[in-house]
C-alpha cells in the first residue's frame, strides 16, 4: 500500500508521521521497556536468592504459592482492563466517525494519550506474565522473585492512574471544540513547515519556469502514474538530484493532496531522452496511498474544517455553533497563510538551474475552500454569513497586496448577494450588509495606506 515507506528518500517528519499513526508503535516500546525491566529486576532477585544482599522490608515476601495467586489475580485485572480501554477506543472512533466524518478517525488513531494508555496496560500484563513464568525451583528451594512481585504491584498503581488520566482526556478529545482545535493545531503547523519554502542558490541559471513547462508539454517525455490513489508525499531533493544526473527538467502535474489513477499522466520529463531513467526512480520519490495527509497538503487540513462545518450545517446535525467555531479557526488559519505562506514552486540545484516544478495550492484556492462550501451551505442562516464576513475582516487585516485583498471581496461580495437572495428578515438582511460594508471600509483604507 505504501510504496518506498522504509527508503532513505523518505523525509524524517514523514516517517515520524507514519508511525504516530499507528496504535502498535508506542504499545511495542513500552513492551520491550517492561521485557529489560524485568531482566534487571530478575538479576536482582537471583542476587538476592544466592544471599549476595537482603531486600528491603518494603518489598513484598510470601511463599511461592502466594506469589502465583498474587500475579494471576493481576495478570487476569489487567488484560479484562486493556479489553474495557480497547471498547472504549470502539466506541470512541464509532462516534467520531459519525459526528465528524470518518476522515477525522486517523486524528484519535495518532492521539498520543491513547496509545500510551494501550501501552501501559499491554507492557504490565507482559510484565506479570513474565515474573509468573520465573517462579520455579531453585537449588536453594522455591524460588519467589520479590521484588519483581512488589514492581509487578507498584506497575498496577501506576496503571489506575493511567486509566483515570484516559477516561478524562477520552471525554475531553470527542468534545467538539476540542477536535476543531486540534485539527486547525496540526494545520497550523503544516502551515509552518509547508509555506517557508526551501533555500535557494543566489544564482539563478538556465531558463525560466514558465518556459520550462512550455518545453516539456510540448517535445517531453511522459511519465505515467505507477499506482492508483492519493499522492500522499514526494521527496523534491531525491528529484532534483535525480534530475542533475539525468541533466533533466522533471514537471510535476500532481501535488499532495491528488488523486492519480494508475497508467495516467503523472508528470512530463525534458529532454524526452531522460524519461526511462526517471521514471524507474519516481515510484521511490513519491507516495501514493488510499487517504489525504497534512504532511505535504495543507488544503486537506482545511477541508476537515469545512467537512465538520458542513455536517453541522446540515439538517440531521443543525448545529449552528459548530459551524461558527469552523468558520473562527479558518479564518485564523487563513491569516497565517497570507503572511507566512510562500511554498517553493521551483526546485534548484546548487548551480541554480531549475530541476523540478512542482505544483503547490494557490492563495486564492485555498480562499476558496474555506468559505465556498459553507456559504453554499448557510443559504438563509445570517449568523453563519456574519461569522463569514467577520472571518474575511480579520484575514483582510492581514494582507500586503490588492490581489489578496480582490480574492477575499469576491468571496465577501457572494455572501452578501446570497444573503439577499436567501434571508427573508429585513433586519437580518442589515446586519449582513453591514458586515460587508465594514470590509469596503477596511479594503478601501487599507488601499489607501498602500
Amino acid at each position: 500500500m505504501y510504496r518506498g515507506v522504509l527508503s532513505s528518500a523518505l523525509a524524517s517528519h514523514w516517517r515520524r508521521e507514519v508511525l504516530r499513526t499507528s496504535l502498535w508503535f508506542v504499545p511495542a516500546i513500552e513492551v520491550a521497556a517492561a521485557i529489560v525491566l524485568f531482566i534487571f529486576t530478575l538479576l536482582a532477585d537471583r542476587a538476592n536468592y544466592r544471599g549476595d544482599f537482603a531486600i528491603p522490608g518494603w518489598v513484598i515476601s510470601g511463599s511461592a504459592d502466594a506469589a502465583r495467586e498474587i500475579l494471576t489475580a493481576i495478570a487476569a485485572a489487567i488484560i479484562t482492563v486493556v479489553g474495557v480501554v480497547f471498547s472504549i477506543i470502539l466506541v470512541t472512533l464509532t462516534l467520531a466517525s459519525t459526528q465528524f466524518g470518518p476522515r477525522m478517525l486517523r486524528n484519535f488513531i495518532r492521539d498520543r494519550g491513547t496509545q500510551l494508555t494501550l501501552g501501559t496496560f499491554v507492557a504490565t500484563f507482559v510484565y506479570s506474565v513474565l515474573v509468573l513464568a520465573s517462579i520455579g525451583t531453585g537449588s536453594h528451594g522455591d524460588f519467589v522473585p520479590h521484588i519483581s512481585v512488589t514492581m509487578t504491584l507498584g506497575l498496577m498503581v501506576a496503571d489506575l492512574g493511567v486509566l483515570i488520566y484516559f477516561i478524562h482526556h477520552t471525554a475531553v478529545s470527542i468534545q467538539l471544540p476540542q477536535v476543531i482545535a486540534s485539527i486547525a493545531a496540526d494545520l497550523a503547523e503544516a502551515i509552518a513547515e509547508q509555506g517557508s519554502g526551501n533555500a535557494e542558490p543566489h544564482v539563478k541559471n538556465g531558463p525560466t519556469a514558465t518556459e520550462l513547462v512550455a518545453k516539456a508539454e510540448r517535445e517531453g517525455g511522459v511519465l505515467l502514474a505507477p499506482d492508483s490513489g492519493y499522492v500522499q508525499f514526494i521527496k523534491h531533493q531525491n528529484l532534483v538530484r535525480l534530475a542533475t544526473a539525468a541533466d533533466a527538467v522533471i514537471n510535476l502535474e500532481h501535488r499532495p493532496g491528488h488523486f492519480v489513477v494508475r497508467g495516467q499522466r503523472f508528470a512530463t520529463v525534458w529532454p524526452p531522452q531522460a524519461a526511462p531513467m526517471v521514471r524507474q526512480a519516481l515510484g521511490g520519490a513519491h507516495i501514493v496511498g488510499p487517504y489525504r495527509t497534512l504532511t505535504q497538503d495543507v488544503s486537506f487540513g482545511i477541508d476537515q474544517l469545512v467537512e465538520i462545518g458542513l455536517r453541522a450545517l446540515s439538517a440531521a446535525v443543525n448545529d449552528t455553533f459548530t459551524a461558527l467555531t469552523c468558520i473562527d479557526w479558518l479564518g485564523e488559519n487563513l491569516c497565517k497563510i497570507v503572511t507566512g505562506w510562500h511554498p517553493a514552486r521551483v526546485h534548484r540545484d546548487r548551480q541554480g538551474f531549475i530541476r523540478v516544478i512542482a505544483p503547490e495550492p494557490a492563495y486564492d484556492r485555498l480562499v476558496q475552500r474555506s468559505f465556498e462550501k459553507i456559504r453554499q451551505s448557510s443559504l438563509g442562516m445570517p449568523a453563519v454569513m456574519i461569522r463569514q464576513l467577520e472571518a474575511l475582516a480579520r484575514i483582510m487585516a492581514e494582507t500586503t497586496s490588492s490581489g489578496q485583498r480582490r480574492v477575499l471581496l469576491d468571496q465577501a461580495a457572494m455572501i452578501e448577494r446570497a444573503c439577499e437572495r436567501s434571508v427573508p428578515e429585513g433586519a437580518d438582511r442589515t446586519d449582513v450588509r453591514r458586515r460587508y460594508e465594514a470590509i469596503l471600509t477596511l479594503e478601501a483604507r487599507l488601499t489607501g495606506n498602500g
